[in-house]
């Protein structure tokens, strides 16, 4: 593996690397950064195409930060050293773990996700928070959900927050974008019980079945699920709130409702 050097932080390839910040230059770019040894090991266990590693060995000082180095060891993929002043321009927040890398986009439609019959799928529509939809899918994760479909999203998967929040895990679920009219026809298609997250609702989710191939679908905290999930093939269903407020963080409400649907999946009888 050549190993190469950039001590300026006005290095072009710097540059465009923070430049990927942006989701104007990461959709230009094709391109996206990932910040974090434990999420750079995700990436390749996910069968991201990395184009680019940056790497300041002083900060390498953590196993995970010394298993990235170990894994991508003659990988073929592009290293730069670089001076600690140049890593920390690349770094993102208070990331300083000595391991930062390029990756290609991945480009998948919803018609490529592969979720196997019986799977349980989440769609959040209108999501504007990389946090939040990152936070989502960490949730998803944990408890077996098949797929994250975010509809008509204000955001993507690939920004930075996203990446952090998920702890990594956007590469290692199925995660793609569409349109909400795309998603719905999607799972129709699919003959998926379809049930949405509305504080309007009169169904307690604890009544429902989510056995079987199932969506929950939940919206942003500010606008809520749009018109198009009041249809008459979807489920409403509320959680109880018992305080002033009338709704729960988007993703809190969807690690109760993923694992409700786990809990029922696997349990006895």
């Amino acid at each position: 593996m050549e190993i190469k050097t950039i001590t300026s932080v006005h290095n072009q390839r710097v540059k465009d690397a923070v430049k990927l910040r942006d989701h104007r230059q990461r959709a230009r770019q094709g391109r996206f950064v990932i910040d974090g040894a434990r999420e750079i090991l995700r990436a390749v266990a996910g069968r991201v195409k990395l184009l680019e590693l940056f790497v300041c060995e002083p900060l390498c000082k953590s196993a995970e930060s010394l298993r990235v180095l170990a894994s991508l060891h003659n990988s073929g993929v592009e290293t730069w050293h670089v001076a600690p002043e140049v890593f920390e321009k690349l770094a993102f927040g208070d990331r300083h773990e000595g391991v930062l890398a390029v990756g290609e986009t991945p480009r998948i439609e919803l018609d490529q996700v592969d979720v196997p019959a019986g799977g349980l799928i989440a769609v959040v529509e209108g999501l504007e928070k990389p946090g939040n939809l990152g936070a989502v899918v960490r949730a998803a994760d944990g408890a077996g959900v098949a797929a994250v479909i975010a509809a008509d999203a204000r955001t993507d998967f690939y920004n930075p927050n996203c990446i952090r929040a998920s702890l990594g895990t956007v590469f290692t679920r199925a995660v793609c974008q569409a349109t909400t009219s795309q998603s719905l026809a999607w799972l129709r298609c699919r003959g998926c019980k379809i049930f949405a997250a509305r504080p309007d609702a009169t169904l307690a989710y604890t009544d429902v079945d989510f056995r079987g191939d199932a969506a929950i679908a939940l919206g942003s905290e500010a606008d809520g699920l749009s018109e198009a999930w009041h249809a008459a093939d979807v489920t409403a269903i509320k959680l109880p709130m018992l305080g002033a407020a009338d709704s729960l963080n988007v993703s809190a409400t969807a690690a109760v409702l993923f694992y409700e649907a786990l809990r029922q999946r696997t349990a006895r009888g």
